[in-house]
């Protein structure tokens, strides 16, 4: 039996009620921002779309999806920040579709007739990353205008790579579903295109590179929607379309059946006997207290292993060497992990050295990885460069670089500087990458940003022999400040799609189990092949 995390939060205490309260906070204004997107292009959009008889982007995702059965949304913050709507008018995660897991993607008809701007395209090309890297089904739930015109600019060069991608899971035998439900027109019309089945629905689906208006303009033709591009002629004449559906309901069960015979099957997984992994010892609830408000206050990251592995069983590895990152072994909803979690904030060369040997045992194991970020960086200072800091370093991120068993980060903290990208940030290709609202991730923490830059300032006002505006510094230092923390912030990140979703810490362990059981449609796979390490 693995040796059983105590634990030592006190969930008495006025720290512990104070940091609850600062995430409660938080979560309540992710939910407020996520809302918006919850709410499409508003109520006046929804009706007119309702009656016209199509169903909500969400609609059509529950009715395809298994009764029942979960389906984690991506990057439902995407474009916050921005001059699009949150949600970027296309929603995406991954569901299970008759007994299969499938990556999702559904435009939402309601927001700008469901046209693509540049954060739709980014959103989009993660879902399809997902896909690739997990060898799951990709089914597209298609009712666009095609581009969002006045952003053509920004678009025109990345919405290739949406063709691209279909065409490359195809390739590497990834099945690809189009079902269409409405207008599918210029661009948009590559991707019933390029899937490997499509459906159209009688009356209502519309796909043509070009409009009766632009065909008019371009040659002269006058044509109507169903000659040009109706779904019974595309049934019936020019055979894109492989199902003619009656009507939407019609076309989600012939999803449906196409997925359940699809003959996908999932390599054999490493999973723990069904029904053998307990609950942690510890209540999830407690994690809304874990994280302080002040994130330079060190968090022992075991009370969060403790709340989220299987019986809060953990096998630590090298406990006593390297105190600043906590690495060790555990099972998290049946499946094997490994975990990694930044203890101090700071990494050393021993954590550093620590890491890479971890990491290089994992793989030996074909054994996944989550990272759980708060640190701010490498150690800096005459004595660690002196001691091979950058080195050191360096090796932590070969390793990381190239692991090939699935990694999975979670940032609860901070993450700043290289420690993010040694702890598998969205740079080194996690397989799902979370924050919690707690979060803050930036090149540097806020505080020091804004004093480099004054230091900067000051040895550069000496050198020219001109004297220093103390007053004029103190502002700029405070509004620094104030911008990298706005860009440091989950929403904004959330945002750039730099981060699958804000989660709640509560959930913690549920969305990393769902992620360890989609990553397993892919082989698992270690390597022993790693750059050259500096020692």
């Amino acid at each position: 039996m693995a040796p059983v995390i105590s634990t030592r939060l006190d969930t008495s205490s006025s720290d512990y009620a104070e940091a609850r309260e600062s995430m409660l906070t938080q979560l309540a204004e992710i939910d407020a921002e996520h809302a918006k997107a919850l709410a499409g292009g508003g109520e006046r959009y929804v009706e007119r779309h309702r009656a016209r008889g199509g169903l909500l982007a969400r609609e059509r995702i529950e009715l395809l999806l298994d009764t029942g059965s979960p389906f984690l949304e991506l990057s439902p913050l995407a474009a916050w920040g921005s001059d699009f709507h949150v949600g970027a008018s296309v929603v995406t995660g991954v569901g299970v579709v008759s007994g299969v897991e499938c990556v999702v993607v559904a435009n939402d008809p309601t927001v700008r007739g469901g046209s693509s701007n540049p954060w739709t395209l980014r959103k989009s090309a993660r879902a399809a990353e997902i896909a690739e890297a997990n060898r799951m089904p990709l089914i597209s739930l298609v009712e666009s205008g095609g581009a969002d015109l006045p952003t053509q600019k920004e678009i025109f060069v990345p919405g290739g790579r949406t063709f691209r991608d279909l065409t490359r899971l195809s390739a590497a035998g990834v099945p690809t579903i189009a079902l269409v439900f409405g207008n599918s027109t210029a661009g948009g019309a590559y991707i019933p295109g390029m899937s490997d089945h499509v459906v159209m629905v009688r009356d209502r689906s519309k796909v043509f590179l070009g409009g009766p208006p632009l065909v008019r303009a371009a040659t002269g033709e006058d044509s109507d929607d169903e000659s040009l591009g109706g779904a019974r002629m595309h049934a019936e004449v020019s055979g894109l379309a492989d199902h003619l559906a009656e009507d939407e309901h019609d076309a989600l069960r012939i999803g449906r059946r196409i997925v359940a015979r699809l003959n996908h099957r999932r390599p054999a997984a490493s999973r723990r006997p069904a029904g053998s992994a307990p609950e942690p010892l510890h209540p999830a609830e407690e994690l809304l207290g874990v994280m302080p408000p002040d994130l330079r206050v060190p968090v022992d990251p075991r009370e969060v292993i403790a709340r989220i592995v299987d019986g809060s069983a953990f096998d630590e590895f090298k406990p006593s060497y390297g105190r600043g990152l906590v690495t060790g072994w555990a099972d998290l909803h049946g499946y094997p992990v490994g975990i990694l979690a930044n203890d101090h904030g700071v990494l050393f060369s021993a954590e550093a050295h620590k890491a890479a040997q971890f990491i290089q045992l994992a793989n030996r194991a074909d054994t996944p990885l989550v990272f759980l970020h708060n640190t701010t960086g490498y150690m800096v200072g005459r004595e660690y460069e002196q001691g091979g800091i950058i080195k050191h370093g360096a090796m932590m991120i070969n390793a990381v670089s190239n692991s090939t068993v699935p990694h999975f980060s979670v940032l609860i903290g901070a993450s700043y500087g290289a420690g993010h990208y040694g702890m598998c940030g969205r740079a080194y290709d996690p397989r799902f990458l979370f924050a919690w609202p707690s979060a803050r991730s930036a090149v540097m923490g806020p505080r020091q940003l804004a004093e480099v830059l004054s230091i900067v300032a000051r040895q550069s006002a000496a050198r020219r022999g001109e004297p220093f505006d103390e007053d004029q510094d103190v502002a700029l230092r405070e509004m620094v400040e104030r911008q990298i923390e706005a860009e440091s912030l989950p929403l904004f990140l959330s945002g750039r799609v730099y981060d699958d979703g804000v989660i709640d810490p509560r959930d913690t362990r549920t969305v990393l189990g769902l992620c360890l059981s989609f990553a397993h449609n892919a082989p698992v796979t270690g390597t022993d092949r790693f750059g050259v390490f500096r020692m």
